[in-house]
């Protein structure tokens, strides 16, 4: 699997040992992470990235990727699939260092998922996020997803990427 490259950043597929390292906050030689990364979100999704892989095997391209910026070359945060897709649809989830929010990373990492899922013919995303956490929400926005319910705790968002619908999304993949 390739790294897929966006403006400003480099998701990088990673694998068992990869996961590992982050998983125990050990950046390996050719690792550089900014000194905020990774915080808890990371390693929880790392852990279900490793759980999932020992159980049903290879996991990418529906699997973590590892956000890094291009103009330093380091690690800001993780991206990725809460599994495989079923029914043509698939959850994502993401977190950014929180020296690195605030530019528009994220919004742009979603983006270049989208295009994975477009690629493999996927129709639907969805993602959620806290109530609270605005800037979560923009992101999704900005990436075209749109809210579809709410509830005391989580704003649920969809992106659709079928010909039918999604023209935020695909204006969003275009550019």
């Amino acid at each position: 699997m390739l790294d897929v490259l966006t403006p400003r950043l480099r998701l990088h597929p990673i694998n068992v040992a990869e996961a590992a390292r982050i998983f125990a906050r050990a950046a390996g030689p050719a690792g550089s992470w900014v000194d905020d990364f990774p915080f808890e979100g990371d390693i929880a999704a790392v852990g279900a990235f490793l759980r999932n892989t020992a159980a049903h095997g290879q996991q990418q391209p529906f699997g973590y990727y590892l956000i890094t910026r291009l103009s330093d070359d380091k690690a800001i945060g993780g991206v990725g699939f809460k599994g495989q897709p079923q029914a043509g649809g698939v959850e994502i989830g993401y977190g950014l260092a929180r020296s690195a929010r605030g530019h528009g990373y994220a919004a742009e990492a979603i983006v270049a998922l989208l295009t994975i899922c477009v690629d493999y013919g996927l129709t639907r995303v969805i993602a959620d996020t806290t109530a609270d956490n605005i800037a979560s929400q923009r992101s999704l926005t900005r990436a075209g997803f749109r809210l579809t319910r709410t509830d005391d705790e989580l704003h649920y968002y969809e992106a659709n990427l079928g010909r039918s619908g999604g023209s935020a999304t695909k204006a969003a993949l275009s550019s």
